[in-house]
C-alpha cells in the first residue's frame, strides 16, 4: 500500500469541495428566503399604508359631511329677496363640496318613498301615513351617503308604521 500523499497548501480535499457546495447551497436558500420575507413585508407596508391612507380619508370624510348638511339646510330657507346672493354663495359652495366628496366616490342615497333597509337607514321616529305603504321612508333628516355598494353614512329617517289591515304586529 502506498501512503496517501499528505495534503500539499493551497489544494482543497474533495472533502472541502463538498463542504463548500452544502455551504454554498444554504447561503441561497436563506438568500432566496430573506428575499421572500422581504418580498412580503415590503407589499404589507404598502398594504398597511393604503388601509391607514383609506381610513384617514374616510374619517375626514365623514368630518365634512355635517358641513355639507348645514349647508344644505343654509340653501333650503336662504331663496328669498335680500337672500338671494347668501343662497347663491351656498349653492357654489356646495357644489364644490360635492366635486370633491365624488372624486372619493362618496355619492348621496335618495332614501324617500323606498323601503327602509336598516343596512341603509337609521330610524329615528316613526309617523302614520295611511297614504304610503307600512315600513316606506317619509321623510330623510340626515342624507345617506354610499361609496360604490358600502354604506358610508346610513341616512337618519322617518318610517311609516302603519298596517293596512290585520291585527298589530306583536299580537300572537
Amino acid at each position: 500500500m502506498a501512503p496517501e500523499d499528505p495534503p500539499v497548501p493551497g489544494e482543497a480535499t474533495e472533502a472541502d469541495w463538498n463542504r463548500l457546495g452544502a455551504e454554498l447551497s444554504e447561503q441561497r436558500d436563506l438568500n432566496r428566503r430573506l428575499a421572500t420575507d422581504l418580498e412580503i413585508l415590503r407589499k404589507r407596508v404598502v398594504q398597511e399604508g393604503d388601509v391607514r391612507a383609506g381610513a384617514w380619508r374616510d374619517d375626514f370624510i365623514h368630518q365634512l359631511l355635517p358641513a355639507v348638511d348645514n349647508l344644505e339646510r343654509a340653501l333650503a330657507v336662504a331663496v328669498t329677496g335680500s337672500f338671494r346672493p347668501l343662497h347663491e354663495g351656498v349653492r357654489m359652495t356646495l357644489e364644490q363640496l360635492w366635486t370633491l366628496l365624488r372624486g372619493h366616490g362618496i355619492e348621496p342615497e335618495a332614501s324617500v318613498g323606498q323601503a327602509f333597509d336598516p343596512r341603509r337607514h337609521e330610524a329615528v321616529s316613526q309617523a302614520h301615513d295611511p297614504e304610503q305603504a307600512d315600513q316606506v321612508v317619509l321623510e330623510v333628516l340626515q342624507r345617506g351617503y354610499r361609496q360604490g355598494v358600502r354604506v358610508f353614512r346610513p341616512a337618519r329617517v322617518v318610517v311609516n308604521n302603519w298596517a293596512p289591515s290585520g291585527p298589530p304586529r306583536d299580537a300572537c
